[in-house]
């Protein structure tokens, strides 16, 4: 089971119907990540610092990785600023990795015969059918991760407490890009607006 490979298939599928924000999305794998690292006791959880443990190869070689980035030196780095410096470019990387994995495949449509687009849609495959089963069943860290990008409205509670501190450390984060990402929308409107006035 890999929770940033579920949640990724999980947004490409085209029954979702919601567009994510490949920041929004990068920030949850990272996040994602980091909750699979706990339960693969790769890592553990100091206060909200992840504190890096043995090194040992991890069946999924993403995972392995991540692992492999983690801050190996004191005081070791906090959840924020993991999924801040691991979140950078983290969806292109997955997705570039799953179509290699043939997980996800490019799906072509035609518009009028004459226009056509590509999009990245999820295989038929056993990593499609776990993922599906696991939104299904409102798995509580994928279903959070879900409604954290936009997948989803609301999710069940999780119980484990680390896990509990990454996915509000994701939500945060999320927000922070949002609020930055309307704010950059403002200026840009206020710039038009001032062109608009002097006659530009």
């Amino acid at each position: 089971m890999s929770t940033p490979r579920d949640l990724l298939i999980t947004a490409s599928e085209p029954a979702s119907g919601r567009s994510v924000e490949q920041g929004d999305l990068s920030l949850a794998l990272a996040g994602a990540e980091a909750v699979d690292l706990l339960a693969a006791g790769a890592v553990t959880l100091a206060g909200d610092r992840l504190v890096p443990g043995e090194r040992s190869a991890l069946a999924d070689p993403l995972l392995d990785r991540a692992a492999a980035a983690l801050n190996r030196q004191a005081p070791y780095e906090t959840v924020a600023d993991w999924l801040w410096r691991r979140g950078r470019d983290l969806a292109p990387a997955y997705l570039t990795a799953l179509e290699a994995d043939g997980e996800l495949v490019q799906k072509l449509h035609r518009r009028w015969m004459v226009v056509r687009t590509t999009s990245i849609v999820p295989a038929d495959t056993a990593a499609r059918r776990r993922a599906s089963a696991r939104w299904a069943a409102e798995e509580p860290v994928l279903a959070a991760l879900g409604a954290t990008v936009g997948l989803r409205d609301g999710a069940p509670p999780v119980g484990d407490p680390a896990a509990a501190t990454v996915l509000a450390a994701v939500d945060d984060a999320v927000g922070e890009l949002t609020a930055e990402r309307r704010r950059r929308a403002r200026r840009q409107q206020d710039a038009r607006a001032e062109n608009v006035r002097r006659g530009y």
